[in-house]
């Protein structure tokens, strides 16, 4: 009888263990992402902890409209924007490494200034 008790405490601790695992603590926690209109972006400096995104908010332009330079992508990568048949994705900076980098943003639709800021981009904190 001793040893059915032990076995159904290991197998409770071990199912505990598993779903613990599975659960989002257990990689950090989720981190929000910024979100910002381009209008606002030009020259600023925009913070970020490494895994999150800045989201930008094209306003009235398409959002398939702009594409980026990123000085350094060790720092921060760009996700297009993009529309399906369901959904509007708006374009995005992708913090990926501790550092600062400019980046460059123009629009396709010309006449337009390019947007001009800077990614600073620091350890997220556990």
């Amino acid at each position: 009888m001793r040893s059915v008790r032990v076995f159904s405490a290991l197998v409770a601790v071990t199912a505990a263990l598993m779903l613990g695992a599975c659960s989002p603590a257990m990689n950090g926690p989720v981190i929000a992402p910024v979100t910002m209109s381009a209008n606002d972006l030009q020259g600023q400096t925009v913070d970020l902890v490494v895994g999150q995104v800045l989201n930008i908010d094209t306003g009235s332009l398409p959002v398939d409209s702009y594409n980026a330079d990123i000085e350094d992508e060790s720092v921060a990568t760009f996700t297009q924007g993009r529309e399906d048949d369901t959904a509007t994705f708006n374009p995005g900076i992708n913090a990926v490494g501790v550092g600062s980098t400019g980046v460059v943003m123009p629009n396709e639709d010309g006449g337009i200034q390019p947007l001009e800021f800077t990614v600073v981009v620091t350890e997220r904190t556990p």
